[in-house]
């Protein structure tokens, strides 16, 4: 459940910075918030199984206000 919480709190973090990106109030702060910073990278890679071809790989970049969503739903989660 808490993976879920915190999953939740990146994507709406995230989608809260992009949404307030274009606010002319934060513009002197806003492209730190929504920076992305590369944790990691795997390169994408392909399985071709002859009926179907799959093609996977994973990446991992969030941005400040994402972390700040995870942050806040993890307080949220251990409060209720």
């Amino acid at each position: 459940m808490a993976i879920l919480f915190v999953v939740i709190g990146a994507i709406l973090g995230g989608i809260l910075g992009q949404l307030l990106s274009g606010v002319d109030a934060l513009s002197g702060i806003m492209p730190y918030l929504v920076n992305t910073f590369p944790v990691f990278e795997t390169p994408a890679f392909t399985i071709n199984l002859y009926v179907i071809q799959l093609t996977l790989g994973l990446a991992f970049a969030p941005n400040l206000m994402s972390i700040l969503g995870i942050v806040i739903a993890l307080i949220l989660f251990r409060r209720y």
